[in-house]
């Protein structure tokens, strides 16, 4: 079953104006149209200036393309006002890049964590789930009165994804979630991921530049190159015969890897 289907998306951005000349398109996007099933683990993956954070930034509706449209489970999904979209940000929730930057200094883990249950109005025991999503991923209830400057890079990650839990998602956009950390904490960190889909049925997109990651997480992956999706396969098969040169590129740049079992 289909949970989110993107149909005919493209997007482009005025380039910087010349003197008098009239400021072109630069495109972003081109015709993207693809599906993700219920409980599927897929990978984005592109080099810098493919399109990847763009197609990220509609999914999460915060930027709207020209055309085309996103559905989750048959309802269109469209930038607008926070209330109208609670909906959609119970169902599907963020992992950022940097969760350092993301998490409000001045708030406590348990706080930060319990936050979205509170904007979003999800009926629950705030306290009592912030506690037991921080033991989803793998952190003890001490951790619920630190402030982010006390954490690791690899806690402050968890305490992200625990963020990202907490409403009990039906799927995860998650971007470079293990870029900057050490190859023991990414490891951990992909750990946690898999064990979180594997026990709550959450599918995830894990949007990436280095495909060894995706490949040890996912059972899919997309490769975008020039705003388009150049591959669609599983990621056995494209690490067998990529059919692509960007795929080839991104392969030869990586260490030697498995697909996920």
């Amino acid at each position: 079953m289909s949970v989110l289907s993107v149909r005919g998306l493209s997007l482009s951005y005025p380039a910087p104006r010349r003197f008098l000349r009239r400021a072109a398109a630069l495109p972003a996007l081109h015709d993207l149209s693809f599906d993700l099933q219920a409980g599927e683990r897929v990978g984005l993956v592109g080099a810098s200036g493919s399109g990847k954070s763009s197609l990220l930034r509609c999914l999460l509706a915060t930027e709207a393309a020209q055309t085309g449209h996103i559905l989750f489970k048959g309802r269109e999904v469209a930038a607008g006002p926070v209330a109208a979209l609670r909906w959609y940000r119970r169902a599907v929730q963020y992992v950022p890049q940097d969760p350092v930057a993301s998490l409000e200094p001045r708030m406590t883990v348990a706080q930060l964590v319990a936050e979205p249950l509170l904007r979003l109005h999800v009926d629950c025991d705030p306290a009592r789930r912030a506690e037991e999503a921080l033991d989803s991923v793998g952190l003890d209830p001490r951790f619920l009165s630190r402030r982010p400057e006390e954490l690791s890079g690899g806690q402050a990650q968890r305490v992200a994804i625990a963020r990202a839990i907490a409403t009990r998602p039906v799927l995860l956009l998650t971007d470079e979630p293990v870029s900057g950390l050490d190859m023991t904490i990414r490891a951990q960190v992909v750990q946690v991921l898999r064990n979180l889909s594997d026990a709550y049925g959450t599918g995830l997109l894990m949007v990436s530049h280095d495909i060894s990651v995706v490949a040890g997480l996912c059972s899919r992956a997309m490769v975008m190159d020039g705003g388009r999706i150049v591959e669609d396969r599983p990621v056995r098969d494209l690490l067998r015969d990529p059919h692509h040169i960007h795929t080839r590129e991104l392969l030869n740049a990586a260490p030697p890897m498995t697909a996920a079992a």
